[in-house]
C-alpha cells in the first residue's frame, strides 16, 4: 500500500502578500515596456514624416520605410502584451481569491489552483492574434494612417496622386490599390477581436 501523498505546505499571508507584491512589480515593468515600444514608434513615425516632408526630392517610399517599422513594433509589443495579460490576470486572482474575501466579498475557491497552473505552466491569456489585435486597434493604426496621410499629401503636391506613387517600376494606380489593400487588412485585423477587458 503506497503511503498518502504529502499535502502542499499552507501559504502564510505573508508569503501571499509578498507574492502579490512581485507580481505588481512585474506587471509595471511590463507596462513601462510597452510604453517604450509605442515611444519609439511614435518618435520613429514624427522622424519619418518631418524628412518626407521637407523636401521635394525626398521619395515617397520613406513612408512605406514607416509602414514597415510600425509593423515590426506591433510584432514585438503584441508578445510583451501576452505577457503583459499573464501578470495581470495572475494580480487578479490574488485580488479575487485573497484579498477580496478579507475584505467580505464572496470568494474564489478555484484561486489557488489557477493561479498554481499559471505559475508552473505559464499560459497568456490571449493569443498572439488577439494581442496584434487590440495593440493595432489601440496604439498602430492611428500611426499607419498617419503615415498614409503624410504619404497622400506628398504625392498630391507633385503632379498628381496616381502618376506620383508610381514605384519599382509598377504604375502610380497599382501602388495605391496595394497599399489600400495592405490598409483594409490593418483595419479588418484592429477589429477583429475585444480587448481582454471587454471580454
Amino acid at each position: 500500500m503506497n503511503p498518502p501523498e504529502p499535502e502542499p505546505p499552507a501559504l502564510s499571508e505573508t508569503a501571499i502578500i509578498h507574492l502579490y507584491r512581485g507580481e505588481l512589480a512585474r506587471m509595471t515593468a511590463y507596462r513601462v515596456r510597452l510604453d517604450t515600444t509605442t515611444n519609439w514608434a511614435i518618435g520613429t513615425n514624427a522622424a519619418i514624416i518631418s524628412l518626407g516632408l521637407g523636401g521635394r526630392d525626398t521619395p515617397h517610399l520613406l513612408f512605406a520605410v514607416a509602414v514597415i517599422l510600425n509593423l515590426a513594433f506591433l510584432a514585438m509589443e503584441a508578445r510583451r502584451f501576452r505577457g503583459f495579460e499573464l501578470i495581470r490576470q495572475r494580480v487578479r486572482l490574488l485580488e479575487t481569491g485573497f484579498f477580496a474575501p478579507a475584505l467580505g466579498s464572496a470568494p474564489n475557491p478555484d484561486w489557488q489552483r489557477q493561479m498554481a497552473d499559471s505559475l508552473t505552466t505559464p499560459t497568456p491569456p490571449v493569443s498572439y492574434l488577439q494581442a496584434t489585435s487590440v495593440r493595432l486597434r489601440r496604439n498602430f493604426l492611428p500611426l499607419i494612417l498617419l503615415d498614409y496621410a503624410a504619404w497622400l499629401f506628398k504625392l498630391q503636391r507633385g503632379t498628381g496622386i496616381p502618376n506620383e506613387a508610381a514605384a519599382f517600376g509598377q504604375s502610380g494606380p497599382l501602388v495605391l490599390a496595394i497599399a489600400g489593400v495592405l490598409l483594409a487588412v490593418l483595419v479588418a485585423l484592429a477589429l477583429r477581436h475585444a480587448s481582454p477587458e471587454e471580454g
